[in-house]
């Protein structure tokens, strides 16, 4: 049973996890730049994060009872075998990214990805997937949802560019990739919750990831030149750690604020930064004008209404067990009353 976690937190820990997210997708943009190989520089990303995980795993005590305690779920049936494969729906977003960015730019990549995650979100809280159970469909939800949307659009509008001819099609590889996205979350949450912590589920998540990678660029190695030497930048070897932080902490927060605020939360702390690295690192495709701002702005104001709480109406029953009230006093005739002699 784990404790509970103030929304404000929960939120607070997403966007965070969405921050990394951003400084990951800058060094690993500029990694395939530099080796003039995007999925060459998603596979030491993915491979990297990886062999940390083995150590952390095989070095801590927690990980190693998680693992154990995986094992045995898998054994009883608790967990399902296919689960384990929720890593590869993170390899098929890095490789909607390196497929479309370059035809579709990144602002209509960006708001295929966030409406799918966004419908994922809902459908998965709806249906009760993720280990947090069913999540009703509030107003504050639906609108929340609805202006985190709106906010992305705002926010990226400026870095809009003319597709060309048939390239709006692959606009449903990033659409597809975030309707999975949801699901994924949720994967792990139930992989971290069967194993007792999220360690386990960064596991199992980096493994199935590189793995699907591994194969792609082996497939593709015969039919494209080789990758450039690698940069001898200390930083460019920092996407494995920040993808970890990412994966641990949506994996110990889906069971807590559920797969749609987290994936909102996400969404803001990516805008964020990707905002402050624009302003502070600016490339030759950065635009940060007051459009950026404002989508960012409206983009936490939309978090907060979907994560306002939402007072149902009492029930018939709920009434029937209020204790008396002053106003409501108790009627305690006496029987002899009744009946008079």
């Amino acid at each position: 049973m784990h404790r509970p976690l103030p929304a404000p937190a929960g939120l607070g820990l997403a966007m965070v996890a969405g921050l990394a997210l951003a400084v990951q997708s800058r060094i690993t943009g500029t990694m395939g730049l530099r080796l003039g190989d995007g999925v060459a520089a998603a596979l030491l990303s993915f491979g990297s994060g990886l062999l940390l995980m083995i150590l952390l795993t095989l070095g801590t005590r927690a990980g190693r009872s998680g693992l154990a305690a995986l094992r045995g779920g898998l054994a009883r049936r608790v967990l399902p075998r296919w689960y384990l494969v929720a890593g590869a729906i993170g390899a098929s977003l890095v490789f909607a990214q390196g497929v479309t960015v370059g035809m579709v730019g990144v602002a209509l990549f960006t708001i295929a990805l966030v409406a799918g995650q966004t419908v994922s979100g809902l459908l998965v809280d709806r249906v009760g997937f993720g280990a947090g159970g069913r999540r009703r469909l509030t107003a504050p939800r639906l609108t929340g949802s609805v202006l985190t949307l709106g906010a992305v659009v705002w926010a990226v509008s400026a870095k809009f560019t003319a597709l060309g001819p048939g390239a709006l099609s692959l606009l449903l590889l990033p659409l597809l990739a975030g309707l999975l996205y949801g699901f994924q979350q949720a994967m792990n949450g139930r992989i971290a919750a069967a194993a007792g912590t999220p360690l386990t589920a960064t596991l199992t998540n980096f493994a199935a990831g590189a793995v699907v990678l591994l194969a792609a660029w082996l497939v593709k190695l015969p039919f494209s030149p080789r990758p450039h030497a690698l940069p001898h930048e200390w930083w460019l070897y920092c996407a494995g750690p920040l993808g970890i932080v990412v994966v641990f902490l949506s994996a110990a927060l889906v069971r807590r604020i559920g797969v749609l605020l987290l994936g909102l939360g996400t969404v803001a702390g990516q805008l964020m930064g990707s905002l402050l690295l624009d302003v502070a690192f600016p490339t030759p495709a950065a635009a940060v004008g007051t459009a950026t701002v404002l989508g960012t702005v409206l983009t936490l104001l939309a978090v907060i209404v979907a994560a306002a709480p939402w007072r149902r109406n009492p029930t018939p029953a709920a009434l029937s067990a209020r204790p008396s009230t002053p106003a409501e006093p108790a009627l305690n005739v006496d029987p002899a009353l009744k009946h008079p002699r």
